[in-house]
């Protein structure tokens, strides 16, 4: 059983992982989590498949990234941290969702306390897709004296919806058992698929932290939820110890904190910008039916559009296909590395709604 959580690589209070440290698992090539993922044979958060070290070139294109969006993604940090001090006013407990989550919530942690003298706590919890979320983690939160209403969940962007769909649905089902009213809203920098309840934007934009993986969400790999996880642990994970002279993530977090109250200190709050969650929904739901129709893909859970999300497959899945709107745009440079580097092919579409979108080669295919 879980006695309590860790910060990982991150400083002690800036969050702690509710998440239950497991030993380095047999990993499982990507080929073959592929073919059990998409034959039914196990769920995706039952294996993990081996992260290695970004290569100095990629690592290159991180530096070009933060350069570039390092701006965009403090002000868009800074408007959720308003949203989130006036839709809390009697109190903050950040919510993050493992891993993409994590360093937001960090970064948000910071902002709240130094700009809008809010103190908070922040946990980093688990959710699977089809799985929800680790609702021991959840009534381990309530038990510390949390007030349900103060819980605010984030995660650094959606993709098609289904993670704050998950989220909406565990909560409701959470909240029905133990009589309490959290909400279930999900909380991002970019909300491409319309479905989270705040956003900062609706741009699909290069969320320097969607480049890597461990090494900028405090050495924690993907969480896991298998025969190992038992009823009354939190969901698990690797903590990748073995990482620790290549970790950025603090550095990542510090850099962005730093930025957030420059902008803060010679702007003031920046007004956050209309977002139409009903637009941003149309035009996903209109793309994902499109691109299905025209590649033949049957399993909605192979099209993954987006910067963030295309990153992911061509990080941990077996990628068929990336499509780019400009393959030139600077924001897409650390994709056409990886495509290059994994021998993935590469398709220009002017019309795409996003920047990237990336499919997974079906199991199906030769």
């Amino acid at each position: 059983m879980n006695a309590t959580g860790f910060c990982g690589s991150y400083r002690q209070g800036d969050v702690e992982f509710l998440l239950k440290r497991l030993p380095l698992q047999s990993f499982v090539t990507l080929s073959e989590k592929e073919r059990l993922i998409q034959s039914g044979t196990r769920h995706y958060s039952e294996m993990l498949s081996p992260e290695s070290l970004p290569s100095a070139r990629y690592l290159r294109v991180f530096e070009e990234a933060m350069a570039a969006n390092r701006a965009k993604m403090a002000r868009d940090c800074l408007v959720l941290a308003s949203h989130i001090h006036a839709h809390r006013p009697a109190g903050v407990t950040l919510v993050s969702l493992a891993r993409a989550g994590t360093p937001v919530g960090v970064i948000l942690k910071h902002l709240l306390l130094q700009v809008f003298r809010r103190d908070c706590t922040h946990y980093s919890v688990s959710i699977v897709r089809d799985r929800g979320i680790d609702e021991v983690a959840l009534r381990h939160i309530l038990a510390r004296g949390h007030a349900p209403e103060s819980i605010v969940f984030v995660d650094g962007w959606t993709g098609k919806g289904a993670i704050s769909r998950e989220l909406a649905k565990s909560i409701m089902s959470f909240n029905r058992q133990l009589d309490v009213g959290i909400d279930g809203g999900l909380y991002v920098l970019s909300d491409l698929a319309g479905t989270a309840d705040c956003a900062a934007s609706c741009a699909d934009y290069l969320i320097p932290s969607s480049i890597l993986n461990a090494t900028v969400s405090g050495l924690v790999s993907r969480s896991i939820l298998n025969d190992a996880i038992g009823p009354q642990d939190f969901h698990g994970c690797v903590y990748y110890d073995g990482f620790a002279s290549h970790d950025r993530s603090t550095l990542f977090a510090d850099a962005l904190i730093r930025e957030s109250l420059a902008l803060a200190s010679a702007q003031g709050i920046p007004v956050a910008a209309a977002v139409d969650r009903v637009k941003a929904a149309a035009i996903s739901t209109a793309f994902m039916c499109a691109a299905m129709k025209k590649h033949g893909i049957a399993d909605v859970n192979l099209v993954k559009p987006g910067i963030g999300e295309a990153t992911r497959v061509l990080l941990r899945r077996v990628p068929r296909l990336l499509i780019l709107r400009d393959a030139d745009a600077r924001d897409v440079s650390h994709l056409t590395i990886l495509a290059a580097e994994k021998e993935v092919p590469v398709v220009v579409d002017p019309s795409l709604p996003y920047q990237a979108v990336s499919l997974i080669r079906s199991a199906l295919d030769g």
